[in-house]
């Protein structure tokens, strides 16, 4: 369970009860990703996408199977210790970008660092070489309300970017945007992908993000197959 991959996911199981009604939003998903590279996880809504990047994120317990994250199982870590690991190496963007609208791009960006108890000289300097990263250098100050679809989800990538993380998990990170911010967002991760060797795993419906991505996955009813 070493290098060279990433994430090595084996015969993961979610099954969900509802009162007496059972729904398996995964069946026996095997899935691995190399150091590195920008992964694409395709499927109509309620194909099971989020779940599977929810386990591989350690934000829901699978019933049943492993995942490997650069050799660590997760789930053999107790809580606390999952929490942590969470934080310090894996970057999450998210459809709805989940900024706090107060905060200037620059607050929703060294908040993290704040929390990890980085002194205010490097935290600032951390931070706003992850916003330069994702060319928001004349943003730093505007707050989210004040910017587009496109500049918050920068924010997002670069709240996701600012531990150095070893994967960075994007659920839909596109769906809210139109297609030529699309595009400049998925050009971004490709970028991230290549330039810092972060492991992006993306699940999307979005047919753009093909034209961007190493490798096309397909989740169909829980079940993972590998696009032709």
């Amino acid at each position: 369970m070493n290098e060279p991959y990433a994430i090595e996911v084996s015969d993961l199981h979610r099954t969900y009860h509802t009162g007496k009604l059972e729904v398996h939003a995964l069946r026996g998903v095997d899935l691995q990703v190399k150091t590195g590279r920008f992964v694409a996880v395709k499927g109509r809504s309620g194909s099971g996408k989020t779940t599977l990047l929810n386990c591989i994120g350690g934000l829901d317990q699978p019933t049943q199977g492993s995942v490997y994250v650069h050799g660590q199982n997760i789930f053999d870590l107790r809580e606390r210790a999952r929490t942590r690991w969470r934080r310090e190496q894996v970057g999450f963007v998210f459809q709805s970008f989940g900024l706090l609208p107060t905060l200037s791009a620059y607050e929703n960006v060294e908040l993290i660092l704040r929390m990890s108890g980085m002194g205010y000289k490097e935290r600032r300097q951390t931070a706003l070489k992850a916003l330069g990263m994702v060319g928001l250098e004349k943003w730093v100050n505007h707050r989210p309300p004040e910017m587009s679809g496109g500049q918050q989800q920068r924010v997002a990538i670069a709240r996701a970017i600012i531990n150095s993380p070893q994967v960075i998990l994007a659920d839909e990170p596109t769906a809210e945007l139109d297609s030529g911010t699309a595009r400049e967002i998925l050009t971004l991760f490709k970028e991230i992908s290549r330039n810092e060797g972060i492991t992006v795993l993306m699940v999307s419906h979005d047919g753009l993000v093909d034209e961007y991505v190493e490798q096309i996955l397909t989740l169909k009813s829980g079940i993972l197959s590998e696009a032709g």
